[in-house]
């Protein structure tokens, strides 16, 4: 029995890989097991809004865009029967890098007509959902200038890393942790599902996504001078070794602050408010996940090679 898809794809996502992809998405459909529709996001939530209507209708919807497009399909899915795909063509692709998505389109549309259906957490933060990374901090911080860039890519994003960085300064947070207390002050606070924020860099090693738990991953107060060897770890997959970097694993978390936070919730910038209430959401959504052969492992020159036109 054939299945049905309905392609979502943001026009406006990534690095400028995204045309004729309509096209090239009806010819590498193997028609004999997809029946396919092809639509496009128009607007911030459009995304979302069409998935939700979806959700329940197809037997798989995808996302063709960044971790924010990702994200909005993903949500209108959760706890429905419809399984997420994944065609990346953004500029971070955590959560597809996570799952190891080839990156060449026509590969990744393999992955759509061939792939089995896994079910993975999803990270609840007061009214947002989480499928990667979410947080306060440094990178909420970082999140919320970028949105508002006209250069994208991993490029533009570590050259606004480099200028923001020297005059950051660490804030006091207040948690409670599966109902232990903690008062710290903090670069940043990471709340994973996966591994990794995008472009390779890993904030949480040990994640797994779908082991019921949060990886609450608490970045101290570091000296300036030190941030080349935590950068390092950030690509090397030790950040968790760091005595700067603690990772503790928890199904529930309450994040305080005197004035409203800043957030990000898979790169996009949110406003939390002062209170934030955090907790796992086991398996509640399932996704498409490439079969062996056509697995992509992580390679750190990979985000740059992205970068090059490459063939269809």
């Amino acid at each position: 029995m054939k299945r049905t898809a309905l392609y979502i794809i943001n026009p406006a996502s990534g690095i400028g890989r995204q045309k004729d992809l309509e096209k090239l998405i009806r010819k590498e459909t193997d028609d004999t097991r997809l029946d396919i529709e092809v639509v496009f996001s128009e607007r911030p939530g459009h995304a979302f809004t069409l998935s939700q209507e979806a959700a329940g209708k197809y037997d798989v919807v995808v996302a063709v865009g960044g971790d924010g497009t990702v994200n909005e399909v993903g949500r209108g899915l959760i706890h429905s029967s419809t399984a997420l795909g994944i065609i990346p063509t953004g500029s971070g692709n955590g959560l597809a890098r996570f799952l190891e998505m080839p990156f060449k389109v026509n590969k990744a549309l393999e992955v759509i007509n061939k792939g089995t259906i896994k079910s993975i957490d999803v990270i609840k933060l007061n009214d947002y959902y989480s499928l990667n990374v979410a947080g306060v901090g440094f990178d909420a911080y970082i999140s919320h200038r970028f949105a508002g860039k006209k250069k994208r890519g991993p490029l533009a994003y570590m050259q606004l890393i480099s200028k923001e960085f020297p005059k950051y300064k660490s804030d006091r947070y207040t948690l409670e942790i599966d109902e232990e207390k903690l008062e710290l002050d903090a670069f940043l606070i990471s709340f994973a599902n996966s591994s990794q924020y995008g472009n390779n860099f890993h904030i949480a090693p040990q994640a797994r996504i779908d082991d019921g738990l949060i990886d609450v991953c608490l970045i101290k107060d570091f000296p300036k001078y030190t941030a080349p060897a935590l950068l390092i770890s950030l690509v090397d997959q030790s950040i968790d070794k760091s005595k700067y970097d603690k990772i503790v694993k928890a199904r529930k978390v309450t994040l305080k602050h005197p004035t409203p936070l800043l957030g990000h919730v898979d790169g996009e910038p949110v406003e939390f408010g002062k209170d934030v209430d955090i907790e796992i959401l086991p398996l509640a959504l399932k996704v498409v996940i490439p079969p062996v052969h056509l697995r992509q492992s992580s390679n750190i020159l990979q985000p740059l090679m992205e970068m090059i036109p490459i063939g269809i």
